[in-house]
């Protein structure tokens, strides 16, 4: 896990990019059948938006941050209560890393 002092120097656009980096691993990880390590790369990717979240710079995106967490948080648990396939998860954080 990375420290939260690091992670709070990056940029909204690095931190996006490697919590988007985590989820791919995890969908990849997924298709491959490997649970153990699938799970492994999703905890660090549930990890990783509590410390963007944490990061008072952002507070302004706090909603919407809190918002693809717990959406991230469902679609990884098996429930998908909210419908939202994993590769809108992806591009979200893609579009993140972008800007």
């Amino acid at each position: 896990m990375i420290a939260p002092q690091r992670w709070h120097q990056m940029s909204l656009a690095r931190q996006m990019g490697h919590i988007g980096s985590e989820l791919g691993r995890a969908r990849r990880l997924e298709s491959q059948n490997d649970p153990r390590n699938r799970d492994q790369a999703l905890e660090r990717a549930l990890d990783l938006p509590d410390l963007t979240l944490n990061d008072r710079r952002w507070q302004a995106r706090f909603r919407e941050l809190a918002r693809f967490r717990e959406v991230a948080s469902d679609w990884f648990t098996g429930e998908n209560t909210q419908d939202v396939p994993p590769e809108v998860l992806g591009d979200y954080c893609l579009r993140l890393s972008l800007q």
